[in-house]
């Protein structure tokens, strides 16, 4: 079964109410249990299908509704740790990529066992570990592969200075992942001080020399007067967010923009049906210190628009915080490599918007000759001024 192919296997599938069952057991939760993923009608494998927004059976395209718990979205003081659910709650396995460290989940129907993220081959076939922390929620891939790969061409057509090869290019793989990511809320007291200047201007006396002779002139010079300052400042920081993967590019992976935390719903094995997951590889106190210093350059910023006057210098930031809390969730996003030039190429595609961000080569001859013409433009330019 193709997990990205999301054409109807049927020409009207009825969508079933909670087809697959899994324990309730609270001793069954803490263990990663797992969960029947078999089709009700006739016993094959289903997998999450982002077109139906259902799992569909590979076999009968039967389509069953994920049943959502009306509960909210556990957020945990950073103390509670140890009283989270453990394990994926799917007896899966892992790939541990020997180059990028990631650690992504496939079951048995997987036929690669390169890395998704890297595309290295150099993986070992490992056990999930079954006491990492279970996600709290996730954000269910609402993207198909053919979004994906549409919108991959129109981002590569629209580089500038790159081979015209690449308009040409084919996706050479695309796999949905759910990516691990902590989410911080704080409460943080900050206390500031500072230097807050306001300008004021003064008129100043100054002699030139025009024409051979000496000139007395005026001008108006800007000045700024210094003066200390002092606040404080009460603020709540919301799902401040840190990806715990690993095999993520981070700076690419922020450039797909924000995930809408609104659409978070309650953890459920049922959406990782016939997809990756990578198991977190930042942990929760390594997350959180990733996650307070965000705050804290946020927090910088927002003590620097409270003090007065037109600018400010030295100032200084004591941040008390208090009812720290987290969670761990799943972002969706597909991992797409392709080759040119005898390299390979990473590119990430936002799981619910379908944005992409990405690398490329340029095309040093492009580069070169549009230097040539903006040279040649200047040089015609300064010689008609003269």
């Amino acid at each position: 079964m193709d997990p990205f192919d999301s054409s109807p296997q049927e020409t009207s599938p009825q969508v079933r109410k909670g087809g697959v069952e899994r324990s309730t057991e609270p001793d069954a939760l803490t263990v990663g249990a797992p969960v029947d993923l078999s089709c009700d009608e006739c016993g094959a494998p289903v997998s999450w299908s982002p077109g139906d927004r259902a799992l569909r059976c590979g076999h009968c395209g039967c389509l069953t509704e994920v049943e959502v718990d009306e509960v909210d979205v556990e957020e945990r003081p950073l103390s509670e740790a140890s009283d989270a659910a453990r394990g994926f709650g799917l007896e899966v396995r892992l790939l541990a990529c020997e180059v990028c460290q990631a650690r992504v989940t496939f079951d048995g129907a997987t036929i690669s066992r390169s890395c998704p993220f890297c595309g290295s081959p150099g993986v070992l076939d490992q056990e999930a570990s079954r006491n990492a922390l279970r996600p709290e929620s996730l954000i269910p891939l609402e993207v198909g592969k053919d979004l994906v790969e549409a919108n991959f061409k129109a981002w590569a057509r629209g580089l500038w200075f790159r081979p015209n090869a690449l308009k040409r290019v084919k996706v050479g793989s695309a796999v949905g992942v759910y990516v691990p990511a902590w989410a911080f809320d704080a409460r943080v007291h900050a206390k500031w001080t500072a230097q807050s200047g306001t300008y004021y201007w003064v008129t100043e006396s100054y002699t030139a020399r025009v024409n051979g002779k000496t000139q007395h002139r005026t001008r108006r010079v800007r000045k700024v007067r210094w003066r200390s300052s002092r606040g404080e400042r009460r603020d709540d920081h919301d799902d401040v967010l840190v990806f715990a993967s690993k095999g993520v590019d981070r700076d690419m992976a922020g450039e797909l923009g924000p995930y809408s935390t609104d659409a978070l719903v309650p953890y459920s094995p049922e959406f990782l049906a016939g997809w990756r997951a990578e198991e977190y590889q930042i942990d929760l106190l390594d997350g959180w210190d990733l996650g307070r210093e965000t705050i804290r350059v946020r927090q910088r910023e927002l003590c620097a628009r409270d003090v007065p006057g037109d600018t400010y210098r030295s100032l200084r930031v004591r941040n008390e915080f208090s009812d720290v809390r987290w969670k761990l969730m799943l972002l969706p996003m597909w991992s797409v490599t392709y080759r040119l030039g005898g390299k390979s190429y990473a590119v990430l595609v936002h799981g619910e918007t379908g944005k992409v961000a990405g690398k490329a080569p340029y095309s040093w001859a492009k580069v070169g000759l549009a230097v040539l013409v903006v040279a040649g433009a200047a040089l015609a330019a300064a010689a008609l001024s003269r």
